[in-house]
């Protein structure tokens, strides 16, 4: 296993353990990432308000650790299978969206969304002749548009 990840599974537990909070921290690592799965009697805290919190947790280790991670890995934080299902919620609302985009030809845009949710329709959508995705607006209040292509 790779030093950033093994370093970032025990800040982790130190930063639980510290806080009172009884979380265990699992790794499983792959070319691509580097994956902490938390689990535990008080990780759901980490889910509440779309999980603001874990996102959070996650950045906290991207600037403490992400650069150190081999080239191509992204380090990703999850709990018990939540962003999967977010995953799967976001590629759905993607479809959904173009549906809606290619029937109407005006374009959809998405609420304010983190960085990882705008890239997850970005990808979902990226195959598509017929429409394109851009995030707009700054900072924490971007967005997702999906609008038809133009036929020039």
């Amino acid at each position: 296993m790779q030093e950033p990840c093994v370093k970032a599974s025990a800040f982790l537990e130190s930063l639980f353990a510290g806080t009172g909070l009884n979380i265990a921290v699992a790794v499983t690592e792959t070319p691509a990432e580097c994956l902490l799965d938390l689990s535990g009697p008080d990780a759901e805290l980490l889910q509440v308000e779309g999980g603001e919190l874990l996102q959070a947790v996650q950045h906290l280790l991207n600037q403490a650790f992400g650069k150190t991670l081999p080239e191509g890995q992204r380090l990703v934080c999850d709990v018990e299978g939540f962003r999967a299902t977010r995953e799967a919620e976001l590629r759905k609302m993607a479809n959904l969206a173009a549906e809606r985009v290619r029937s109407t030809g005006v374009p959809f845009v998405f609420g304010e969304m983190n960085g990882s949710e705008r890239r997850v329709i970005h990808l979902a959508l990226a195959e598509s002749d017929d429409l394109y995705t851009e995030s707009v607006g700054e900072g924490a209040a971007r967005k997702l548009r999906v609008a038809v292509k133009s036929s020039k």
